[in-house]
């Protein structure tokens, strides 16, 4: 299980794929967005499960490829809800185009995810759309909820948790278990993976959300603290209410129920309250343990012990990463 290996063979297969066609409005932004680059985690994930189970990738490609347009869709439309300027460090779709155009090469890219599941045969096709339309609308639900909470006072941690579930754990743990539909594994082993990676998915997303505020611009590729200057109700902000003395939710809840101009002095007091309760060590606490969470479905899962390693390398990889 050699990461950059997935990594390095997934990379030649979409990019030999000819993204751009007519009318050229519509395809040139879908080009633009898959090739800006990113991890490509969760199509590594798919080729990764479907290896584990198979001790072959290959097939998995067209698999891993709707995953990945899958994402990079949800991102088009995620930046214009967000009005979001930057993505992976360059401009986004919408602002680079148009808001319009946005929506409809994002629609595009949703169809076309649908369309490499007809490279596979019958019974695969259909558990991996099935699996697919589960969770593409769950992670519409995750998004409907992110935008409520965004006019919601009393948001709890664990309905903030549920929201990032289905706003990105869903995706992380349905490319794994692709993976192994692909691979034609057992039901149980197809449904631990799919386990492991939800609660991977979890970490995954307090560690951005960490990251978003204490990570280094240079290595992040988004707007350091665009969560704050959002108003975002991250577990930093909840949990920071949560353990704060008075003075500081106040302050806190003054800081997020206003528009304020200035957003460069509203992170750097945002973030002071944030390092005043702890919360970056209650976060990492947090992320840690959903790792493990993960780890713990490993034990049962029918493959070598070499995989179960691999996978948990996989896991720290994340846990520890920096972008």
């Amino acid at each position: 299980m050699d990461i950059l290996h997935y990594q390095k063979d997934f990379i030649n297969f979409l990019e030999s794929k000819k993204w751009v066609h007519e009318p050229k409005n519509l395809y040139e932004p879908i080009d633009y967005i898959i090739k800006l680059g990113g991890k490509r985690m969760r199509p590594i994930l798919t080729l990764m499960a479907a290896d584990i189970f198979s001790g072959g990738y290959e097939k998995a490609m067209s698999a891993a490829l709707a995953v990945e347009v899958f994402h990079n869709f949800t991102l088009i439309h995620d930046d214009i809800m967000d009005a979001a300027p930057l993505r992976r460090g360059k401009a986004t779709v919408h602002e680079k185009w148009d808001t319009n155009t946005g929506i409809l090469s994002g629609d595009a890219m949703l169809i076309m995810a649908y369309q490499y599941f007809e490279d596979y045969d019958p019974i695969i096709f259909q558990n991996l759309a099935k699996l697919f339309s589960k969770t593409a609308l769950e992670v519409c639900d995750g998004q409907q909820l992110d935008v409520d909470f965004e006019t919601r006072n009393d948001v709890t941690i664990d309905e903030y948790i549920n929201m990032i579930r289905l706003k990105t754990s869903v995706l992380v743990a349905a490319a794994l278990k692709m993976g192994a539909i692909v691979a034609e594994t057992s039901d149980e082993n197809a449904s631990l993976i799919y386990d492991f990676g939800l609660n991977l998915g979890l970490a995954f997303q307090l560690q951005d959300d960490y990251l978003d505020t204490f990570g280094d611009p240079k290595t992040f590729g988004k707007q350091i603290g665009g969560d704050i200057i959002e108003n975002k109700k991250t577990y930093l902000y909840l949990k920071s209410l949560e353990v704060a003395n008075k003075d500081d939710r106040e302050k806190l809840l003054s800081f997020y129920n206003q528009n304020i101009q200035d957003n460069s002095a509203k992170i750097i007091e945002v973030t002071k309250i944030f390092e005043l309760n702890n919360i970056p060590d209650l976060i990492k606490e947090q992320i840690q343990n959903y790792t493990e969470k993960a780890f713990e479905t490993l034990s049962s899962m029918n493959i070598t012990e070499q995989s179960k390693q691999g996978l948990k390398n996989f896991g720290l990889w994340l846990m520890n990463r920096s972008v």
